[in-house]
């Protein structure tokens, strides 16, 4: 069934579309299973939860780091995260920056914009993103990069709503795109849409999907 809901998923993306199959909570049988279909990149939202199915998997897997992030964490997935996608502080980004630099890497950043209603959503706005990506300070984290910015919609049946949370999301980044081309933040990905909207997420400009019921069926809960 995951091979099945992991093809019809692909051919209903554009080519230029990331998608990362959200495992949280999963089996490590079912995350082989996506992997013998061809799936190579993950999302877990527990930084010990993914650190468990790293050491259990192939190591051609690329891991992202999709919940919120506690800075202490950080160095137990610093030797491996390929991307970060809730960065909603610059604290956290300087300790990305340390834990990367032990391990002489260069790790990729999400920055986590506030595009919901909701007050549960964590999330920088527009105006805090700007001052990061224009920040002296950000010049000096080496061992960082920040590619993109990643939204979560409102969890709303509303789609007037959410076109207007993801299109507002794009317009920043498509705006910050032309103004941003630093050593270390330069603007490709924007991570936008989930299981439930990720199709209007990509009618509006998102390059990369989050999916897990779609792929796995529903969660399970720890």
């Amino acid at each position: 069934m995951i091979k099945e809901n992991l093809s019809k998923i692909t051919q209903s993306i554009p080519e230029n579309v990331t998608l990362v199959a959200v495992s949280k909570t999963k089996p490590v049988a079912d995350l082989q299973e996506a992997y013998n279909a061809g799936q190579r990149i993950f999302g877990e939202n527990k930084i010990q939860e993914m650190v468990d199915k790293y050491d259990a998997l192939p190591k051609d897997i690329q891991w992202h780091m999709i919940g919120h992030l506690q800075s202490n964490k950080v160095k137990y997935m610093a030797h491996f995260v390929d991307l970060i996608h809730g960065v909603d502080k610059f604290s956290t980004l300087k300790e990305i920056n340390k834990q990367a630099k032990k391990h002489n890497r260069v790790i990729n950043c999400l920055l986590q914009a506030k595009i919901a209603k909701e007050e549960t959503k964590f999330g920088l706005s527009f105006n805090d993103i700007e001052e990061i990506l224009n920040s002296l300070e950000l010049k000096d984290l080496k061992n960082i990069k920040i590619v993109g910015f990643m939204g979560m919609a409102t969890f709303t049946d509303n789609l007037e709503q959410l076109q207007e949370e993801f299109s507002s999301l794009n317009n920043f980044f498509e705006a910050q795109k032309l103004k941003t081309d630093k050593e270390n933040s330069q603007l490709k990905t924007l991570s936008m849409g989930m299981s439930g909207d990720y199709k209007l997420a990509i009618e509006n400009g998102s390059t990369m999907i989050r999916v897990g019921s779609s792929i796995f069926g529903t969660r399970n809960y720890n």
